[in-house]
């Protein structure tokens, strides 16, 4: 947590300035008994009615005081906190964005959005509450008893008892339920996490009906979160009791040995009252230093755990600005990756060339290892073993940049954000033309939709292209990915909703592209690859065979079994 607060930085005057005004307030609160003593010992006892309305005033400008620097405090508090939780969260999202895949996969989306959000707000407000309260509260504290020393000594040695004993009970639930928020927060990911699936796969939790059983489990999740916040609920919840016990307790006392002070003349009674208003100054203030001990303890807990993302090093360190090695295309030399955690290799000796111009075929079963493969080619995970060259130099020697500017890539899962088509398509390159969104989109099978519509490419995209079908939404991905002109185009089976003819154009166009990219197309289809120029078959992240459509027929058991699974027996 503390390795936090550099966020702070540019917020030196505000984390000055606002407990420097708690502090004024405080002082001008402490001289509130004392004045109230003045007016019942001296206006009051002597009936003097000009001093009592006097002191009337000053009680009036004391609050006004008082209350101009609370709200100058909470002005400077709430700009500290709010700077101190936009650094932060903008830092964080960064260093989630510099994360590789690898990285990402081990931590989870869920966990990594609740700490954005949920764990963020709650160090805001542990900030926000440390500047006005921290020094505020135990100054008052002990503000109070060093005046109640000033009226009676024998009666400030209650305070003495007091306080101590008061601090015990605070600063030890403190500690005790500090590891306590940090799994309530756990508990929380775990909630967030079921939620998220079943919003993403809410279409297959009603194909298949297991809506009952996902209620089952989320409830279980959240009676589990339930309960655990019960508890430490009624541990934090023991604090406001246990403290009016020990202060009314020390009332009490006061009430009784000032009494007795009062009766053998050695204290008056505007003295008393003073003594027992500062002991409720004392409970008002340590009611509230336990609330924001609680705030704060929930608020270490969460910074901790952001903190933990940050020191999570990216495997992907950015090499020189290479351009341009001694050859072109790209090469996969012996190579081999294992996910976190993995038992075996999801890839094995994965070795062969693409020349610019040339269309490489990636086919093979579920699980073959073919999206990995085509992710090692832009540094989305890091090869654990051999080499892959892009224009003759190893991609870690290449600046994440500018490597990924040399290739245009087409996810699996089909994703637009919101905006218009036109945004979407200059993802690939800010400052294209009209004129290269509609070659783009021309090329991609897409321009007879988007001509149709009636704001052309000012057209509005819902987030995650809802409003769009699942074809639909596939075409302007590869228009996207085309916009920039890539030397290396992946298809991640960015196909599958196209009907064959679609398809079909989609390929030959790209084979007319002026720039001749090279081309991977990863598919289930073996319509969609039997073109290329090379196809890889997987098995089990070995290459199984490697060649063209007749040669792979002639030689590649795998091969065959795909495409008679796909074809009549005669036809093929």
């Amino acid at each position: 947590m503390k390795k936090l607060l550099i966020y702070l930085k540019g917020y030196e005057k505000e984390t000055v300035l606002a407990p420097l005004f708690k502090m004024l307030e405080a002082i001008f609160e402490l001289f509130v008994p004392l004045v109230m003593a003045a007016v019942i010992d001296t206006g009051i006892g002597r009936g003097d009615r000009s001093y009592v309305v006097r002191m009337c005033l000053v009680l009036v400008a004391l609050g006004v005081i008082g209350l101009v620097c609370s709200i100058t405090a909470q002005f400077y508090a709430a700009k500290a906190a709010t700077g101190f939780s936009a650094k932060l969260r903008r830092e964080l999202f960064a260093h989630i964005q510099s994360l590789s895949y690898r990285e990402m996969d081990a931590v989870g989306a869920s966990t990594l959005i609740t700490r954005m959000t949920s764990d963020v707000n709650q160090i805001q407000s542990g900030v926000n509450l440390v500047l006005r309260l921290f020094l505020r509260s135990p100054f008052i504290v002990f503000g109070a008893m060093v005046m109640a020393f000033t009226v009676d000594v024998k009666a400030a040695l209650i305070f003495v008892v007091t306080i101590p004993l008061l601090s015990i009970v605070v600063f030890g639930l403190m500690l005790y339920t500090m590891p306590l928020y940090r799994r309530v927060q756990g508990a929380l990911d775990k909630i967030l996490s079921i939620t998220r699936e079943n919003l993403n796969g809410v279409r297959v939790l009603r194909a298949f009906h297991k809506e009952e059983e996902e209620e089952a489990a989320f409830r279980e999740s959240n009676e589990a979160l339930t309960i655990l916040q019960k508890f430490v609920g009624r541990i934090s919840g023991l604090m406001n009791p246990v403290t009016y016990v020990i202060v009314n307790g020390a009332v009490t006392a006061l009430i009784y040995t000032g009494a007795l002070q009062v009766s053998a003349g050695i204290l008056t009674q505007g003295e008393v009252v003073a003594l027992v208003n500062y002991m409720s100054q004392i409970l008002v203030e340590l009611v509230k230093l336990a609330n924001l001990i609680i705030t704060v303890t929930k608020a270490v807990a969460c910074g901790n755990r952001v903190q933990s993302i940050f020191e999570i090093q990216t495997t992907l360190a950015n090499g020189p600005d290479i351009r341009k090695g001694s050859s072109a295309g790209v090469e996969f030399s012996q190579v081999g990756m294992t996910y976190e955690d993995g038992a075996s290799e999801a890839l094995s000796d994965i070795t062969f060339t693409a020349k610019p111009g040339d269309t490489i075929g990636i086919i093979g079963g579920t699980g073959s290892g073919k999206t990995t493969l085509v992710n090692l080619i832009p540094r989305f995970y890091e090869a654990t073993r051999g080499k892959i060259l892009v224009d003759g130099v190893d991609v870690k020697e290449y600046s994440l940049q500018t490597l990924r500017k040399k290739i245009g890539i087409v996810p699996q899962k089909a994703v637009l954000f919101a905006g218009t088509i036109a945004d979407n398509l200059r993802w690939g390159k800010e400052d294209a033309r009209e004129e290269e969104l509609w070659q783009a989109l021309a090329v991609a099978q897409a321009e007879d939709f988007v001509r149709q519509k009636e704001k052309g490419l000012d057209s509005s995209v819902a987030q995650g292209g809802r409003n769009f079908s699942g074809g639909q939404r596939q075409r302007l991905t590869i228009a996207r990915a085309l916009v920039g002109n890539p030397e290396i185009l992946i298809l991640d089976d960015s196909a599958s909703a196209l009907d064959f003819a679609t398809d079909a154009r989609l390929r030959q166009a790209l084979r007319k592209l002026p720039d001749k990219p090279i081309v991977f197309i990863v598919s289930q289809r073996t319509s969609s690859i039997m073109h290329a120029d090379t196809i890889l078959v997987l098995e089990d992240g070995q290459t199984a065979g490697m060649g063209s459509h007749e040669e792979l027929l002639e030689n590649c058991q795998v091969y065959q079994e795909i495409y008679q699974s796909q074809f009549r027996k005669e036809e093929a």
